[in-house]
């Protein structure tokens, strides 16, 4: 399912850049990757909460994919979606801001693997829900490259 959701929720970038530019080129391609590692990785914290839930009814999410690797894959995929827009941003010349907002955003990334650590579902909740602030942070770096 969090793969499923990770391309749904991807898709309009690939159908912004054929609007837009008439392809979709490298750029949007990295875009789609970086967007589909983030979904994936944070919809499997909230995987995470539901795990038993999920076994007994059999739905196979990543939470049980990944097994006792599922917080070292998490931090792999969301570092992997990171780097990937650390190099879109270097291709594209942005400024130390964007920098910036990259290493908040680790340090977001951070912030929810020690919430996750004992797999308390209240905080691994909690985690899931601040997913919101690392999109933020890589927001606001584009806009104050912008600015």
């Amino acid at each position: 399912p969090q793969l499923a959701l990770g391309i749904a929720f991807s898709c309009g970038i690939p159908m912004a850049f054929i609007e837009q530019t008439g392809q979709v080129g490298l750029l949007g391609w990295s875009l789609l990757l970086a967007n589909l590692l983030w979904v994936v990785a944070y919809d499997t914290i909230y995987a995470i909460v539901d795990r038993e839930d999920d076994l007994r009814v059999g739905i196979k999410s990543t939470a049980i994919l990944f097994g006792e690797y599922d917080l070292k894959i998490i931090a792999a995929l969301t570092i992997s979606s990171l780097l990937i827009l650390a190099i879109i941003g270097t291709k594209l010349g942005f400024n130390g801001y964007f920098c910036l907002s990259l290493c908040c955003a680790l340090l977001q990334l951070g912030y929810q693997l020690w919430l996750c650590k004992d797999y308390d579902p209240n905080r691994t909740f909690r985690a899931f829900l601040s997913n919101n602030w690392l999109g933020a942070f890589v927001f606001i770096g584009v806009v104050l490259n912008y600015l």
